[in-house]
Order: structure tokens, then sequence, then C-alpha cells
């Protein structure tokens, strides 16, 4: 079994937070671009979008694997509120992810379990 040089974790904890980065960006877009959400609600996710980034990267410094998480979840959440065609099954595994994703961070992080939660929230109240 290869172990993992200082140096290999290091470059796989950058790529990892530019994946993090990068999925980030696209659950914005994501956002922006649906037409099946209405401008108010479309405001408000883009405002928690925009505490998710914040609050993740802070997360990220020690629990990079649970910041991948939430923002996996997340990205999914929002590719599912934005399908014309809605897809109820993937939607309520894409949202139960999503709140499973922050379960234990509460206490640690509870900025960033509020806005997981009301966006979370604000997606089935569209009808995921």
């Amino acid at each position: 079994m290869k172990q993992v040089s200082g140096e290999d974790e290091s470059n796989l904890e950058q790529e990892s937070g530019a994946i993090l980065d990068l999925r980030l960006a696209v659950i914005s877009a994501t956002i922006q671009k649906a037409k099946t959400i209405p401008e108010e609600t479309r405001t408000e996710l883009l405002t928690l979008v925009e505490g998710l980034k914040s609050e993740v990267s802070i997360l990220k410094k020690t629990h990079l694997e649970e910041a991948l998480s939430i923002a996996g979840f997340a990205d999914v959440s929002a590719h599912e509120a934005s399908r014309s065609r809605k897809n109820r099954h993937l939607a309520e595994t894409a949202l139960e992810g999503l709140q499973g994703s922050i379960r234990g961070l509460e206490n640690s992080h509870p900025v960033l379990a509020g806005n997981v939660n009301r966006f979370a929230t604000i997606l089935s109240s569209m009808g995921l």
C-alpha cells in the first residue's frame, strides 16, 4: 500500500479546494440561469450561496471532506430545482443528502448549518 507524502497530500487539498470553489460557482450559475425559479426566490438563493461560499471556505480548513459533501449536495439540489421537468425522487434524495451533510456541524458551524437549512427549505417550498 502506497503512503501519501506530505507534498501529495498538500496537492490533493489544493485540488479539492479548487473543485469546491468551482462547484460553488456552478451552483450560482445554475440558479442564475434557471427559468423555473421565481426572481425573488432566485435572489434569496443567490444570497444564501454567497453565505455558503464564505462558511465553506472556513469549514474546508478543518473539514475538507464535509465541505465537499455540502457543496456537492447543494449543487445537485440546485440542479434538481432548475429542471423544467422535476423528478420528485431525485429532488428528495438530493435534499436529504444536503440536510444530512451538515449533521454534526450544527454546534461548531451554526451559521453554515442555518444557511444550508434555509437553502433546503426554499428548494423544498418550490415543490422539490
